[in-house]
């Protein structure tokens, strides 16, 4: 953001006394005044956003993840969908990234929520330079965004040849007898699953879903084609999700089994990594899953 900042004067931040946690401190260094911190105060957050895009800036939002969606879905609604205005929301530290903090912090609902407001893009990179790559179209779609940012750090798994393309699903892995379908914090673990069930002969398509909404149905209908079995992972609820939106998708036009990972219910508190095993949200839970759909595993 500082470096587009740097060449578009049009590029400002607001934020919810969040300067630290969106990682935003060299941003406000740099352009002082171009930095809008609200306070915790997050409808009037997406409403001053809305309201600098409507007077032709370009506003990044950032804020906690389960604050920003489940505090200010009205102002997200009403004030950027219908309206049109290009704000880009920033859900920080989105999933169960908080996860010694609870259920008031974990943002597993997001995915859901978003979804169900028309005219709303959803981005989910996969990684860091995907994350840079989306970043940068955002800035100049013109169009209001949401998209998710992770806290931790996870494996690359693009390359700086790699094109980010909004609204493309990407094949990550090639396979024929089963697809992972993954977004965000999940991809580098579906290639995991991939390789591991390769070792048992089993031929694994991987699907980084960047772009949650709109969604690339080509790409999914051709993998159930080609594949005959799905199985969707997501940090995520499973009820409106990345398995909601594929199973609408498939059920309507060429219907296919399909398995979906997420979180059910309310998670504990726990640490991330604990929360994501206790969900099967791992290699192993991936794997499980793509066996019992084949008919090789214990489900």
């Amino acid at each position: 953001m500082t470096a587009l900042a740097r060449v578009d004067s049009r590029i400002v931040a607001v934020c919810n006394d969040s300067v630290g946690s969106s990682n935003l401190m060299a941003f406000q260094k740099e352009f002082p005044d171009r930095l809008i911190n609200v306070g915790i105060a997050e409808q009037n957050m997406v409403g001053v956003g809305a309201g600098l895009a409507n007077a032709g800036f370009i506003p990044f939002v950032c804020a906690a993840a389960p604050f920003l969606t489940g505090r200010a879905t009205e102002q997200i609604k009403a004030d950027c969908a219908y309206s049109q205005y290009p704000v880009v929301l920033c859900g920080m530290s989105p999933g169960m990234a908080y996860g010694e903090l609870g259920p008031t912090h974990h943002s597993i609902e997001d995915f859901a929520w978003m979804r169900a407001i028309s005219e709303l893009t959803i981005l989910v990179p996969a990684d860091p330079q995907e994350t840079r790559q989306a970043v940068r179209w955002a800035s100049q779609a013109s169009r209001p965004i949401f998209m998710r940012v992770g806290r931790f750090k996870i494996p690359a798994v693009t390359s700086p040849a790699d094109r980010f393309e909004p609204g493309r699903i990407a094949t990550l892995r090639e396979g024929n007898d089963v697809t992972i379908a993954a977004i965000g914090t999940m991809v580098s673990r579906a290639l995991d699953a991939a390789d591991l069930l390769k070792e048992q002969g089993i031929s694994a398509r991987v699907l980084n879903v960047s772009t949650l909404k709109p969604l690339d149905e080509d790409t999914i209908l051709k993998a159930a084609r080609e594949t005959g079995r799905i199985v969707t992972a997501e940090e995520a609820v499973v009820s409106g999700g990345l398995g909601g939106a594929i199973a609408e998708t498939v059920s309507q036009h060429h219907p296919v089994p399909i398995r979906i990972l997420g979180v059910t219910g309310f998670a504990p508190t726990g640490n991330t990594q604990f929360l994501l095993d206790h969900f099967g949200l791992n290699a192993a839970g991936i794997v499980d899953a793509a066996l019992g759909l084949i008919g090789k595993g214990e489900h």
